[in-house]
């Protein structure tokens, strides 16, 4: 298939089938603490905007939950099926890391969720809001417990090798490895702003078509106040990651940043754009700013960065795409900033609700967080490449031994029935999204607990109401 062996369809499956997944908990996230707000301003207030707010963003909640489970249980299998030298060398470290997220986020999601998204008339309005608030919870533990098993691919440490296989020694070591702290801060923020642009996204929308009811204001509200505070936040924490991947993978970040050698005496500069060639070993038509990546990434005008030149050919990562995969990321970060002084300084003039052009904006940057949070990952495990766990098994080590005819078969499979199967999810998102928040009384909730999808209270197949 394309020419390409059975490493390589086993790359790019692994990837396609982790990048439809990660949208769905990445919303999630986000919503579930969303939703903590919204009924906790609704307990405080009884302002009904904010319970309809609250069921709205619940519907689609929901979906999000659902099709976040079942993308997930694939990613799962992958380890076995196509992975197996993974499994082996390193099961005893990321077995038990899974099998903690489901002991913990899972059984407690397990355990409120049918209380958040079915019991509003059935359980009284603390018990609810208690549920809602253990849901949110789970979503983080699930985050902290998938982040220190990828950040300990990443940064390896509270392990002995014996007979060729990862024995754990120090658990707090594994959990808490080095670059742990700074990828889950960055990642949960990276969900929050994922979120806040959606829910800003679909407020514009509305306003854009001249539905401004309250409750429409304030999504778009709340969704700019988180872009202007957090988006800033992100940008401080992302150069606190990249001094931490600096320590830990230097030759990822001479990829990130195209770098190939270092002149004697001579600062490193940082290329705003070029063509990093892997053959040529250069990057081609740069444009950079001199001393300038010096400065950001040691914080000096004098001290050199790693270049991709010191590292053996073999131990590099392919720069033509972390180069661009972190400048979309980057991109995406300054646009989010932008929107969120935009709204500051429309807010002030009082056309924060009016202003086409700003709206136009905020919609068009709906998708602008999982945007960057795809680029972001793509840079983060490309650039960890050729490891699996950094330092200690090579990918070509890593997978199964399946011929190139079983991948590209399994490979189309995947493609075929995800983009049918989400896209169909997708596309009721969107119905959802185009109905708006509706007062209570409309949107009775006498039915029975049945599965996350069935909390929409919408058919999948006609748009109308069960």
């Amino acid at each position: 298939m394309f020419e390409l062996d059975a490493f390589h369809l086993a790359r790019i499956q692994f990837a396609f089938t982790v990048s439809f997944h990660i949208l769905f908990p990445a919303i999630t996230i986000g919503l579930a603490s969303y939703l903590v707000v919204l009924e906790g301003l609704w307990l405080k207030t009884k302002n009904p905007d904010w319970r309809a707010l609250y069921h709205f963003w619940l519907k689609i909640f929901a979906v999000n939950f659902g099709m976040g489970v079942v993308s997930g249980l694939v990613m799962a299998y992958q380890f076995g099926t196509n992975w197996s030298g993974f499994s082996q060398f390193a099961g005893s470290i990321t077995g038990p890391l899974l099998t903690y997220e489901v002991l913990t986020a899972f059984f407690l999601e397990a355990g409120f969720l049918g209380v958040m998204l079915f019991g509003w008339n059935k359980v009284g309005p603390g018990l609810h809001f208690l549920a809602t608030c253990m849901v949110a919870l789970g979503t983080l533990m699930s985050t902290f417990w998938i982040l220190a098993s990828n950040s300990w691919m990443h940064t390896p440490q509270g392990f002995s090798i014996v007979n060729g296989q990862v024995v754990p020694t120090d658990w707090f070591a594994v959990i808490f490895n080095p670059s742990f702290p700074y990828r889950l801060l960055h990642m949960t923020i990276a969900a929050f702003l994922s979120s806040a642009l959606f829910v800003g996204a679909s407020a514009a929308w509305h306003l854009l078509r001249g539905n401004d009811t309250p409750a429409i204001r304030k999504m778009l509200s709340m969704a700019m106040w988180m872009a202007l505070v957090v988006a800033p936040v992100q940008a401080f924490v992302g150069d606190m990651h990249g001094l931490n991947t600096l320590q830990h993978q230097p030759a990822k970040i001479a990829a990130i940043e195209g770098h190939w050698e270092n002149p004697p005496g001579e600062a490193t500069p940082l290329l705003l754009f070029g063509l990093p060639d892997m053959e040529e070993e250069r990057t081609r038509y740069a444009v950079g700013i001199p001393s300038l990546g010096s400065l950001i990434l040691t914080h000096s005008l004098h001290e050199q960065v790693p270049a991709l030149k010191d590292f053996p050919k073999a131990d590099r990562p392919n720069s033509t795409i972390v180069f661009w995969s972190f400048r979309l990321m980057v991109g995406m970060g300054l646009l989010m900033i932008a929107l969120g002084i935009m709204s500051l300084w429309l807010r002030y003039r009082h056309r924060l609700y009016t202003s086409r052009p700003f709206l136009h904006f905020a919609l068009w940057m709906g998708p602008a967080g999982l945007v960057a949070l795809l680029a972001g990952w793509v840079t983060t495990e490309s650039g960890r490449q050729p490891w699996v766990v950094y330092g200690l098994l090579r990918t070509i080590d890593a997978v199964s031994l399946h011929s190139t005819l079983q991948m590209s078969l399994s490979l189309a499979t995947f493609i075929i029935v995800y983009t049918s199967v989400f896209g169909v999810g997708y596309g009721y998102i969107a119905r959802l999204i185009k109905k708006g928040p509706q007062p209570w009384d409309e949107h009775p909730t006498d039915g029975r607990p049945a599965r996350p999808l069935s909390a929409a209270g919408e058919s999948l197949q006609t748009g109308e109401r069960k």
